[in-house]
């Protein structure tokens, strides 16, 4: 349980910084840093802390409550991953509060393994309702949690 305050501060200095999506602006915007000749480039996020999101391959879905702008797993947990279906490190991957049928879990999913989640179905997993409200536009972070 400590690691929750955390995780908590953490999804909130990152949607106090997230600038507005701009819906015009190219999907992949591609950012180097000229001083870092081996940083590894990385894209803009498509999905935002809060919106509800389905795997494109296994029937889960889930609320977003941190991004990464590149992989920042284990190598361990990227080798676990079958060669053909393994996605590339260097675009944005997401935490999830995820659920299927069975079960809630957090999930670790690469952008393109995810498509929005259009239905108005609620999210049950039970960390949700730590860190968002369920409001008429999705799940917005709690005031106490975008401080």
């Amino acid at each position: 349980m400590s690691h929750r305050p955390n995780l908590i501060q953490r999804v909130g200095r990152l949607f106090r910084r997230k600038p507005a999506m701009d819906k015009t602006a190219p999907k992949v915007a591609a950012a180097t840093v000229p001083d870092m000749p081996n940083a590894i480039p990385t894209r803009a996020a498509k999905y935002q802390i809060g919106q509800v999101v389905r795997h494109r391959m296994f029937d889960f879905r889930g609320v977003i409550f941190d991004v990464d702008p590149v992989f920042a797993n284990t190598d361990e947990w990227y080798d676990s991953i079958p060669e053909e279906v393994r996605p590339d490190k260097d675009q944005p991957y997401y935490h999830l509060f995820a659920e299927n049928e069975r079960t809630h879990y957090v999930a670790y999913v690469s952008e393109q393994n995810l498509t929005p989640d259009d239905s108005d179905a609620v999210v049950t997993h039970p960390d949700i309702a730590t860190m968002f409200e369920r409001t008429p536009v999705g799940y917005v972070l709690k005031a106490q949690q975008s401080n």
